[in-house]
């Protein structure tokens, strides 16, 4: 079995470069992927749900791995939405599969996006990081699949071991991720 390209990069070049840059002595405090996960929810789904099964057909094209379906926590009523209804459908990302799908994201998908300037250095303060893509055509996965069909954005929630948004932003910087410049320190 061979090993993700960017899980050999992490090992072989990340990680030193990681421990050096941010001046960690301890090789297991070294920040480190944990899960990758992409969600896609949508209103549509309320009143056809056949919407949902087209959605996790596309992810599952996507990320290869199968998807679970997302329901509703509360009842609203202005939204025509009861509680238990489904809504969305998500994927948990771990080992391999994470390693390549954060490989096609930053190699494939991002520089297909329209206008793209570059991603926020900005983390969630507790070592994550968020992206919003607003069309799911960028993957190349999905460049035929139901044109006629409608297109719809995605979550992506990359969770890591790091202890603040300094090492988790430059653990990903260190993989390649496209940042902004003017907003680099």
């Amino acid at each position: 079995m061979q090993t993700a390209r960017f899980k050999k990069l992490y090992k072989d070049t990340i990680a030193p470069t990681l421990k050096e840059q941010l001046s960690i002595a301890n090789s297991m405090k070294i920040p480190r992927l944990i899960k990758i996960v992409v969600n896609v929810g949508t209103k549509d789904a309320v009143s056809n749900s056949k919407v949902l099964t087209h959605i996790a057909t596309a992810l599952e094209k996507i990320t290869g791995q199968k998807t679970i379906r997302r329901v509703a926590k509360k009842s609203i009523a202005g939204f025509k939405l009861r509680e238990g209804m489904p809504i969305g459908v998500m994927v948990t990302l771990r080992g391999k599969n994470m390693y390549e799908f954060l490989d096609r994201l930053i190699s494939l998908a991002l520089p297909k996006v329209r206008d793209f300037q570059g991603l926020k250095r900005k983390g969630d303060g507790r070592g994550g990081y968020n992206i919003g893509i607003k069309e799911w055509t960028v993957f190349p996965e999905l460049s035929n699949f139901a044109l006629d069909k409608r297109v719809y954005g995605m979550n992506i929630s990359i969770h890591t071991s790091a202890e603040n948004d300094v090492q988790c932003l430059a653990l990903l910087e260190n993989f390649g991720m496209p940042f902004t410049r003017d907003e680099k320190k």
